[in-house]
């Protein structure tokens, strides 16, 4: 797209996904004034009338539509913002592309491997730029992390291992289906833990140690039966309540992933830990402003892990806020998203995650899934 002094937002989906967007939409030019790019929340789409006016009135949408077709055929409309349900996204993202518009999805990109991949040829295809809601890279601390790994801090990597731990599905009376429960539904999840949680824990991983070239995983269903929440039929779960997998990365570490909505006491603690020959690095969702670091090289009666806390103007994305030692927190990801990809549509750093580079987590992701029913390893696809 050549540079212009707006991009007009069109928003699929006012539920949770939603707000973060349209806060993320709405803080990024209060708080990167210098954007090339800035967007204008035209239009949000929801299938209630009331719940999407009320929605429009609290963010600052300019205006309302009830069918997405309908938002996706307006000229006045630069950019699909898609916060839906993840069985709405191929279709949608799809559309978009061969309406010219600009592309944003929340993730996973598919809920296969299949519906990601024509997402992909889409976009490529028609030379639109797009970007995938993969907000973990852009917490300052992950992000001072990968710097830390490219710089070479520390050497070879021989280990990595994430995990991300729930409670809110232990309790056999939670329904699948519906506004609040879909997540549970597998026709319209495509699958639970695996493509929800561990799908993030990928990313990052992707993202900071490179290709995955094998895994070995197992999945449970703890609940077999759950009430339809529109019904309230009691129907079979089809989708993971809990994934583990060990990974084998193309770099020669080893990697553990675990991710679950059945650890008692956890509401959402997603951590990882990279260990190196020279250092080693970890972080916690809970502590997201700090960094834990390791340097071998340091003097020896001092060394140790060291806490970075990272709220410094010289730390990533952080001269934007506050001043130094005060936190800003998750909502904050979402806007450093929204900015950077402004700033990729004005002629800046080219913009990652693309839906290409979701695709390749939803490639480790069916792998997981395939070897958890084949009890075996599984190579994942290039």
């Amino acid at each position: 797209m050549d540079p212009r002094d707006s991009v007009r937002v069109g928003l699929v989906g006012c539920g949770f996904m939603g707000r973060t967007h349209s806060n993320a939409w709405r803080q990024a030019e209060r708080f990167f004034p210098d954007l090339p790019v800035r967007p204008i929340l035209q239009a949000v789409c929801a299938r209630n009338p009331d719940e999407v006016a009320g929605f429009a009135g609290q963010w600052g949408y300019e205006s309302t539509e009830t069918d997405w077709r309908a938002l996706v055929d307006r000229d006045d409309i630069d950019l699909i913002d898609i916060a839906s349900p993840n069985d709405t996204h191929a279709e949608i993202a799809v559309a978009a592309t061969a309406a010219g518009k600009l592309v944003s999805c929340e993730k996973p990109l598919g809920r296969t491997v299949a519906e990601a991949v024509a997402m992909v040829e889409a976009v490529e295809a028609a030379g639109v730029a797009n970007m995938v809601w993969y907000n973990y890279r852009r917490v300052p601390a992950v992000t001072l992390a990968k710097l830390l790994v490219d710089e070479g801090r520390l050497g070879r990597v021989f280990h990595y291992r994430a995990k991300f731990l729930q409670d809110w599905t232990i309790s056999k009376d939670v329904p699948q289906g519906g506004p609040a429960t879909w997540r549970l539904d597998v026709d319209v999840a495509g699958s639970g833990v695996t493509g929800d949680l561990l799908a993030h824990c990928i990313d990052t991983a992707l993202w900071l140690n490179g290709p995955i070239g094998r895994v070995s995983a197992m999945t449970e269903t703890f609940v077999k039966e759950r009430p339809d929440a529109v019904t309230g039929e009691l129907r079979p779960v089809g989708i993971d309540d809990a994934s583990a997998f060990l990974a084998r990365f193309d770099n020669g570490s080893l990697g553990t992933f675990e991710a679950t909505r059945y650890a008692r006491g956890h509401k959402a603690l997603y951590t990882l830990e990279i260990n190196g020959e020279h250092a080693s690095i970890a972080w916690d969702l809970h502590d997201l402003h700090r960094l834990q670091f390791f340097d071998h090289g340091d003097e020896g009666r001092l060394r140790g892990w060291r806490s970075i806390h990272v709220t410094d103007g010289d730390h990533p994305y952080m001269k934007r806020w506050w001043v130094p030692g005060l936190q800003i927190g998750y909502e904050h990801t979402f806007v450093h998203q929204a900015a950077d990809f402004l700033a990729s549509l004005g002629g800046g750093e080219p913009f990652h995650p693309t839906f290409r580079d979701a695709l390749a987590t939803d490639r480790v992701s069916d792998a997981v899934l395939a070897s958890a029913k084949s009890e075996r390893w599984e190579t994942v696809a290039s």
